[in-house]
């Protein structure tokens, strides 16, 4: 019951928008607000939770974890490879294209467009 309170979760959390611009609220009972519709996908759930939660393998986490580990994002545009660049500003994740990636909707399709934003297998080694 905490979690859900917003000034608890922490500032790192993605706040997504439902369709009617409303704030998601995060949720696990039931399948939560916005769990359940990754539910068809184990990898694309991992990759949401990962990109939403701002704990993901990219340049910012091996930053803080890993610091002698490479940070900066391989599109050679930004010195630290963020969240928010892989969602609006990388050149390597443009295949799917929406200004309103806060949006549910368009933040699945662009995880599914984009299999490799949020996952190991684009980390640098």
């Amino acid at each position: 019951m905490t979690f859900q309170t917003s000034d608890l979760k922490g500032n790192q959390f993605l706040d997504l928008l439902d369709d009617d611009n409303n704030i998601i609220k995060l949720s696990y009972v039931k399948e939560g607000l916005w769990l359940k519709n990754f539910g068809h996908s184990n990898s694309l759930c991992v990759c949401a939770t990962r990109a939403i939660i701002n704990h993901a393998p990219i340049g910012k986490y091996r930053l803080r974890f890993f610091p002698r580990e490479e940070f900066k994002c391989s599109c050679s545009l930004y010195p630290i490879e963020s969240r928010h660049h892989i969602l609006h500003e990388c050149g390597r994740f443009n295949s799917y294209w929406s200004l309103r990636r806060d949006f549910l909707g368009y933040f699945i399709m662009f995880l599914e467009t984009n299999l490799s934003a949020f996952t190991f297998s684009d980390s640098l080694v």
